[in-house]
């Protein structure tokens, strides 16, 4: 079984979240979030902006990047749904 962590990734530094004050270059420094959709709640409650999630593998090649939706457009997808 491979393990995978869930990451955020400044998308303009590149360097990935250890805590609220800080930034690692260092994927291995950062924190990992139990769920894609924690992540993205986290951002959203501390309103982190120019981020993605990033799902990390232990070979690299395998790495995903996934955008954060800002909250005008999970509103607006919503919103779409809804018609």
């Amino acid at each position: 079984m491979r393990h995978m962590r869930i990451l955020l990734q400044q998308t303009e530094t590149g360097l990935y979240f250890k805590d609220i004050e800080s930034w690692s270059p260092e994927s291995s420094d950062a924190m990992d979030f139990l769920s894609s959709t924690s992540a993205t709640e986290f951002c959203t409650s501390n309103k982190l902006g120019a981020v993605h999630i990033v799902l990390k593998f232990e070979e690299q090649k395998c790495d995903i990047v996934l955008p954060v939706l800002g909250k005008e457009i999970r509103h607006a997808a919503r919103a779409s749904r809804a018609l």
